[in-house]
């Protein structure tokens, strides 16, 4: 059976990633909603912990995971790790005195407790005694009602706000006193700040038009990426790292170009544009780039429509520039070098490059329902979605070393 497994950020105040949230269901046919909830936790556990490897999804960070009141009375969360784990507790379960002594047996063990959507009743309100973290749903709720609920929770209970949808709510979220946040606000522009793209990134635009030239000069791009001792650097790292699973060391510039040949080259150098694009005020973007990047080109391996299947990494790599730069999707690809089918796809989000990426942020989001249509759209097997989703977000992962 297929087990689809997406994950959502989660971040502080900061932006920066505090844990990800995994979200699961079965199979095409079978949305989330139908799925029996021990079932659907149990099978999160089994494919993201023993099948696909929790490193693979996490990147090495704290996981949310829904359990259900059978799973929680079972122990079940006793069989992960503590330092990982951050069992959610879902809405639709009562505190009875059984379900609040399994929590309380979990947190001595050292585990974190959150309250996902948490409806504010006096029936769930026992919860708060054992909860460490409580969610409460930003969606179709005014600002000024969640105000009025939180302001009476204790001090000691930290907020995650979820459903950020805005910049606005992010703000709002702050101001009452949130400092976890989850939801796509981060991937869409603040143009109020906006950031110019700064000369270093311009100069790695101009290697990336020797890289994309169809007669590669090898020399050529040697001799420029050798005068960047940055660029060396990170070249010989990334070509060294596990992910090639090299025996001998390469040490050359020029053997190390070689050996990636001009594909792997073009995405080496995408992705160092992107991080450098992003700085340190926004790497999750950057990787989430990376994730896209890769997801559009895997799906192009095997969608029947291929007509642009060489532009996908590029399109899907710049899919999230706006957010990035602060800027109009518009005005940046004023300035970028990149084909008329992908700034009109990144701008007017029509074409076939536009189906990719609808399919590949419904994914993201676990909006399963729209998987089925997108999928069709491009000609994709749907069987391949879970398994070119998890390459991709384990190949983006292994990348932040870079």
């Amino acid at each position: 059976m297929d087990i689809y497994v997406a994950r959502q950020p989660i971040f502080d105040k900061n932006r920066k990633v505090f844990a990800y949230e995994l979200l699961f269901r079965h199979s095409m046919e079978n949305y989330m909603p139908k799925v029996d909830g021990d079932s659907a936790t149990s099978s999160v556990l089994s494919s993201s912990f023993l099948n696909l490897g929790l490193e693979s999804l996490s990147g090495g960070r704290n996981v949310f995971i829904n359990f259900t009141k059978n799973l929680i009375l079972n122990l079940i969360p006793l069989m992960f790790p503590a330092k990982d784990t951050i069992v959610e507790i879902l809405e639709t379960i009562e505190p009875t005195p059984d379900v609040i002594e399994a929590c309380k047996t979990l947190k001595k063990k050292g585990y974190t407790l959150a309250l996902d959507d948490y409806v504010f009743d006096s029936v769930h309100n026992a919860f708060l005694e054992v909860a460490d973290i409580v969610k409460v749903d930003f969606m179709g709720v005014s600002l000024d009602e969640i105000r009025n609920k939180v302001s009476g929770l204790p001090s000691r209970i930290r907020l995650l706000a979820e459903k950020i949808e805005t910049w606005e709510e992010f703000r709002a979220a702050i101001d009452m006193g949130f400092t976890l946040f989850q939801g796509y606000f981060f991937c869409k522009p603040e143009v109020v700040k906006g950031r110019e793209v700064p000369a270093t990134s311009m100069a790695l635009l101009g290697i990336m038009k020797e890289v994309n030239n169809r007669d590669l000069d090898f020399e050529k791009v040697t001799d420029k990426i050798s005068k960047d001792v940055a660029i060396s650097y990170k070249l010989l790292r990334y070509i060294n790292s596990a992910f090639f699973k090299r025996v001998n060391e390469i040490t050359s510039i020029k053997n190390a170009l070689v050996y990636l040949g001009q594909d792997e080259l073009r995405r080496f150098m995408s992705v160092i544009l992107m991080s450098n694009l992003a700085g340190s005020t926004t790497p999750e973007l950057a990787i989430a780039s990376c994730i896209r990047a890769r997801f559009c080109e895997r799906l192009g391996d095997y969608g029947k429509k291929t007509q642009a299947h060489q532009e996908l990494f590029t399109f899907g790599l710049f899919s999230l520039i706006d957010a990035i730069l602060d800027q109009p999707m518009e005005k940046i690809m004023e300035n970028l070098p990149l084909s008329d089918t992908i700034r009109d796809a990144l701008v007017n989000q029509k074409g076939l490059l536009s189906d990719y990426l609808k399919l590949v942020v419904a994914f993201e989001k676990g909006e399963w329902k729209r998987l089925d249509s997108q999928a069709r759209s491009i000609g994709v097997e749907a069987e391949m979605l879970p398994v070119l989703y998890t390459e991709s977000v384990a190949w983006a992962d292994a990348l932040r070393m870079i």
